[in-house]
């Protein structure tokens, strides 16, 4: 990969996210039960799996629009 793609790839933006007491156990309970020590890199994957998803749910059938590439940047 070269330096300009791997800019493009480096994670600058910060999100955050507030989560209730039971939440935040279940969440606990959860990287416990499956050994997940990286909980940025797991909500990470689950938050872009559900997108992907979607989009791909969303996809129009006809030949419309280009098929959505959110690794592509223009």
């Amino acid at each position: 990969m070269d330096q300009n793609n791997n800019e493009k790839l480096r994670r600058t933006h910060r999100t955050s996210i507030l989560f209730n007491q039971r939440e935040q156990e279940a969440i606990k309970l959860y990287c416990e039960k499956y050994k997940i020590r990286n909980k940025s890199k797991f909500m990470r994957e689950v938050i872009m799996t559900e997108i992907l998803k979607k989009f791909d749910e969303d996809y129009p059938t006809l030949f419309e629009f280009e098929k959505p590439n959110l690794f592509v940047t223009r």
